[in-house]
């Protein structure tokens, strides 16, 4: 004869109040099932079918280290000079004609081309041109010239000791650069050796010659300002953005962010 003890969904035992508890019965496949000895009170353990849910949980991994990224996987940091230079590195010219970068020289600079660019490789002249600075005056350069082809937003010329800024040859059959989509404001990617600056563009040359930029720009290059001595006779590139434009001119956080983003975008898409 078999007693088997009822189980409620919950899971308790079906008792009559005040009987004893009923031996525990183990159940076989067969007629050879036997009686066992009484259980005492059940207590709960991992290996209470009612527990087993919770045991399961606390034996799962933690899936939230296994869903954050591999360090190889994270962002990348600002794009750097041999990645720009990489991009640069042949020329399809959109120029009609070619620059020289001093008087007396032969032209030689092509203005080149490309999807979300233009760029040429040139020397480095230092422009001081614009405000009267302790750096920048009829002293220090002697071709100074107190005015700028762009203005700060209060109406004031450039100060070519602390904005980086570039100067674009002036509108020619040779190359107009406002065709071009370039204006004042626009931003540029100066490149000396390992060292990009992000630079406005702040003046406007004469129309045959390239290849200048403000004091300030030589100087965060390392390459030496001073207007007489300074510059660097070759290995500068810079790279103009069509229709970008910096707004104040003079702010230069803003310039950096922007061609930071812009150099993004050009070199990884």
């Amino acid at each position: 004869m078999r007693t088997l003890a009822l189980v409620t969904a919950s899971g308790a035992a079906l008792l009559t109040a005040g009987t004893p508890a009923p031996a525990t019965l183990a159940v076989a496949a067969g007629p050879e099932a036997a009686l066992a000895a009484p259980a005492p009170a059940p207590r709960p353990a991992l290996s209470d079918p009612r527990l087993a849910p919770v045991a399961r949980i606390h034996r799962a991994p933690v899936r939230a280290h296994r869903s954050a990224p591999s360090p190889s996987r994270g962002r990348r940091g600002p794009v750097g000079a041999a990645e720009l230079l990489a991009e640069v590195s042949a020329c399809t010219q959109v120029s009609h004609g070619e620059y020289r970068t001093d008087e007396g020289t032969s032209a030689t600079v092509p203005v080149c081309g490309m999807p979300g660019a233009v760029f040429w490789k040139a020397d480095m002249d230092i422009d001081c041109d614009g405000q009267v600075t302790a750096a920048c005056d009829t002293g220090t350069d002697p071709s100074f010239h107190g005015d700028t082809a762009f203005h700060t937003s209060d109406g004031k010329p450039l100060n070519a000791e602390e904005l980086p800024y570039v100067v674009v040859p002036g509108r020619s059959g040779v190359w107009d650069y406002a065709a071009a989509g370039i204006r004042g404001g626009g931003v540029v990617a100066v490149i000396h050796g390992d060292k990009v600056e992000y630079a406005v563009v702040g003046d406007v040359g004469p129309e045959r010659i390239v290849g200048e930029a403000s004091y300030a720009t030589a100087k965060s290059l390392g390459i030496a300002p001073d207007p007489r001595s300074g510059g660097a006779g070759s290995g500068v590139t810079y790279i103009l953005f069509p229709g970008s434009e910096v707004s104040p001119i003079e702010d230069h956080g803003a310039a950096v962010a922007a061609g930071r983003a812009l150099a993004e975008q050009f070199v990884r898409g």
